[in-house]
């Protein structure tokens, strides 16, 4: 994690280089508190919306008065810690899950011989968490509000039936009954998939980035033209675009402008490859000899596709439209219970 480390008497400063050291240790990188010139709530503006985990060693009271006003969502707000300055409580105050505050007030705990504090209910009763096993796993949470509903109805002790379209490893947590597609069911209460549900689906989508889109287009397509179809693409095949983690392309188009904003607005990184490295991914592919006659390999966007999941199973072939053509693969998901 990348941690800001706020302090404010002695004793709090003498703790937190004590913490820094540790923390550095265990692989996290602690970033410089902001100019202690500038007012606090300055400080804590910067780094709480870079994204920072912010660890105040001091009041709670202080924490919270200089948070409180950048507050988002759970989907969006960072990790905050608090620790007393003799470092004998370590806090989980915001974000524990999907922030990873639970987590690291427990490392900090561990490092400091501090008690942790964690009020999360999930994790005191000991119930299956799914917004924090999404996050272990990196699926999008496709709705807070079905994920908090998840979570109260484990509480009350029910039984949740989670359906996956991959294989989860580790045992099976208390309350949930895992199905696949094959297994009859009334309809389960979370979906793990790439696919969008059904129109009357009301389960919680958990969705795998593992999708690799493949893009070609000509010399000077529009941006709403590579949009347009892109999307077009992935809403006849049923694939989430939130499935979508980068995307690939021949070398030739490195400096196609409306490309290369498209995938930055979409925070897709966009990897460009060789004619030689295309043309070397093998057979099966959608052939053009016009394509050949122009880039020097018979297709661009299924073996883009391929190479940038790293020779995962293609989704759907070549799709058209306005100039420019797409196609998707698959890289293989590891899901575990473990994590």
């Amino acid at each position: 994690m990348i941690i800001t480390l706020f302090a404010f008497t002695p004793a709090g400063k003498e703790l937190r280089e004590r913490l820094s050291k540790l923390l550095k240790e265990k692989g996290h990188q602690i970033l410089p508190e902001e100019a202690g010139e500038l007012p606090l709530a300055e400080r804590t503006a910067r780094a709480f919306l870079r994204g920072n985990a912010l660890v105040f060693i001091g009041a709670a009271g202080i924490a919270v008065r200089a948070v409180g006003p950048l507050l988002r969502s759970k989907a969006e707000d960072p990790a905050v810690v608090v620790i007393d300055e003799k470092g004998t409580w370590t806090i989980a105050l915001l974000s524990g899950h999907l922030g990873g505050a639970n987590a690291l007030t427990m490392e900090i705990a561990e490092s400091l011989g501090s008690r942790p504090v964690i009020t999360t209910a999930t994790d005191i009763n000991g119930v299956f968490a799914v917004d924090l096993w999404a996050g272990a796993n990196g699926l999008v949470i496709g709705s807070m509000k079905k994920a908090r509903e998840i979570s109260m109805r484990l509480l009350r002790g029910e039984e949740i039936t989670l359906e996956s379209e991959y294989p989860i490893a580790g045992t099976v947590p208390r309350g949930l009954r895992v199905v696949d597609s094959t297994t009859e069911t009334a309809g389960p209460e979370i979906r793990v998939s790439v696919y969008r549900g059904r129109e009357a689906d009301d389960s919680l989508h958990l969705i795998p980035r593992c999708v690799y889109l493949g893009i070609g287009c000509r010399k000077g397509a529009a941006l709403e033209a590579i949009e347009n179809t892109v999307r077009q693409a992935l809403d006849q095949h049923g694939i989430d675009i939130r499935s979508v983690k980068a995307a690939g392309t021949i070398h030739i188009k490195k400096n196609e402008p409306a490309l290369i904003r498209f995938c930055e607005q979409q925070q897709w990184p966009l990897s460009f490859f060789t004619a030689e490295e295309l043309q070397a991914a093998g057979k099966g592919f959608t052939a053009s000899a016009f394509v050949y006659s122009k880039a020097g390999v018979d297709n661009v966007c299924e073996r883009a596709a391929y190479l940038a999941s790293q020779c995962g199973k293609i989704l759907f072939p070549k799709f058209c439209g306005a100039g420019v053509t797409t196609s998707a693969a698959a890289a293989e998901v590891s899901l575990s219970f473990a994590k």
